[in-house]
């Protein structure tokens, strides 16, 4: 059952959203593969509905496609090791688990082929629980504890990604005391300015991480703290220097940046061979490939990512006149976000009436001769920000979609909020619901796989939901709702 629009867009509505010809329809790019509507309409994963998902689990929840997270993790890899596989016979793929993590991601992970980065003593304790290889898992973090490289030198981990020089001379200190070597990977931030929102890009030079690449970076004149970086790294007997790393941002989809921080560092490499006659035989080139979040996103496929970088490498590599380093990437969001979509309930709803947008050319005669407003729709839901954060982080657009019925209803310009006690507490800014949408009714948001569970919080006292994996028709927790029980017990009273 559709209904085809015959709405004019709000103009409240922002332009790229533009009123759907369908407001049942899945749009392919935001949904894991297994999500469609079942011959009732309602919204169901792998043939299970989200009627007797909120029958079994309650709301909200966070519900993921196995499969389809599977399918990506298997994308990224085989691409990557077919693009270079002339280059440097393949690619190391490290699952980023700071998008989401627990233990049987990281199983499926490792069952797929693909290795693990984590960010913290916490992400360790979650691979050291799972049973993965030490050898397949990184560790990153601008401000490792001695704990942290301790536990990361006890599992024996294939690279400790260091993010300054005092990091360095802790480390090298930390792995001497033990009678160890420490393999290291440098963090370098190359000062290529992502087309991505600035609190997500991380490789120009006023932030926190890396080690920076300009020649005015360090007390010594010419020598940046990159340079200085390896050379102290290749006077520590203590440290093995594995190569260098770097990571442009998150949430891109142009891939000029992707391209120019790989001829950097290549650049690097080379001038670092030459000048200390030393062979860096990695090059981790970081993740940040973006999703589908709106019908507005674009996301590329591995296949053509893996492509436009290879070139890259491959003609750099030729260039310079040395071998190519075996690359490494980091991806994600790209596997995990869009194989998880948050169901809620819908309850409180209202319309507000909102002045006219003035536009670029100052107020029309209309707007001169009377106060024009127009409807928006508050769709509240029992979850919000401490379920998601990213909109209020970041500004962050999402889509929606009735998911328990069809209707034939008109769209209606709707803002989808939460249910805790601030005004950002918005889940989705901007989306053409059906006008029939009622208290009782279930929602479902795409793309929160990736940075919605893992920063998810219990402000007013709300407990964080839990995580099914649904495979072969059939769902399991992954990881458990919080009951308020869990919360009182960390109360230690008075």
């Amino acid at each position: 059952m559709s209904v085809q629009a015959n709405t004019a867009a709000s103009p409240l509505a922002p332009e790229w959203l533009a009123v759907p010809a369908d407001l049942n329809a899945l749009q392919e790019p935001l949904w894991a593969a297994g999500v469609q509507r079942n011959d009732d309409g309602v919204l169901a994963v792998d043939g299970l509905s989200v009627a007797a998902l909120k029958e079994q689990f309650g709301t909200p929840l966070f519900v993921m496609d196995e499969a389809d997270f599977r399918a990506r993790a298997r994308s990224f890899k085989d691409s990557f090791d077919a693009a270079f596989a002339d280059i440097c016979g393949g690619v190391d793929v490290y699952y980023a688990g700071k998008s989401f993590l627990c233990t049987a991601v990281v199983k499926w992970v490792e069952e797929e082929g693909l290795r693990l980065d984590t960010a913290s003593g916490g992400e360790l304790a979650v691979a050291a629980r799972a049973g993965i290889d030490g050898a397949r898992v990184a560790l990153h973090g601008n401000n490792k504890s001695d704990a942290e490289i301790n536990r990361a030198l006890d599992m024996e981990l294939g690279r400790i990604v260091v993010d300054s020089l005092d990091e360095l001379e802790r480390v090298a200190k930390i792995a001497s005391g033990r009678g160890e070597k420490a393999k290291v990977m440098l963090r370098l931030t190359p000062g290529v300015h992502a087309h991505t929102h600035e609190f997500i890009a991380t490789a120009h030079e006023d932030q926190k991480f890396g080690l920076s690449m300009a020649g005015d970076s360090t007390d010594q004149a010419g020598l940046s703290a990159a340079e200085e970086a390896v050379a102290a790294a290749t006077s520590y007997s203590s440290i093995e220097l594995l190569g260098v790393h770097c990571h442009i941002g998150s949430q891109i989809f142009e891939p000029d940046g992707f391209a120019l921080a790989a001829e950097k560092l290549l650049r690097f490499l080379a001038a670092m061979q030459e000048k200390y006659s030393i062979v860096m035989p990695e090059l981790d080139l970081g993740g940040g490939y973006g999703i589908a979040y709106t019908p507005a996103d674009t996301p590329r496929p591995p296949a053509e990512i893996a492509q436009a970088m290879a070139a890259v490498v491959r003609s750099t590599c030729a260039e310079l006149g040395i071998r190519a380093p075996r690359i490494s990437i980091e991806p994600g969001r790209a596997i995990v976000g869009s194989t998880t979509f948050t169901l809620y309930e819908v309850g409180t709803l209202k319309t507000v009436r909102v002045d006219s947008p003035v536009s670029a050319t100052g107020k029309t005669a209309e707007t001169e001769a009377k106060n024009v407003t127009h409807p928006r729709r508050y769709v509240s839901v029992d979850g919000g920000m401490s379920d998601n954060a990213r909109p209020v982080l970041y500004d962050a657009d999402y889509s929606a979609i009735l998911a328990s019925r069809t209707s034939t209803a008109a769209p209606q310009l709707s803002r989808v909020v939460g249910k805790h006690c601030e005004s950002g507490d918005i889940v989705v800014r901007d989306v053409y619901l059906p006008e029939d949408v009622a208290a009782g009714d279930l929602l479902a948001v795409p793309g929160t796989g990736a940075y919605c569970w893992a920063l998810s919080s219990n402000y007013n006292y709300l407990a964080r939901p839990g995580i099914v994996a649904v495979r072969d028709g059939s769902a399991r927790l992954i990881v458990r709702g919080e009951t308020e029980e869990d919360l009182l017990n960390r109360d230690m009273g008075v």
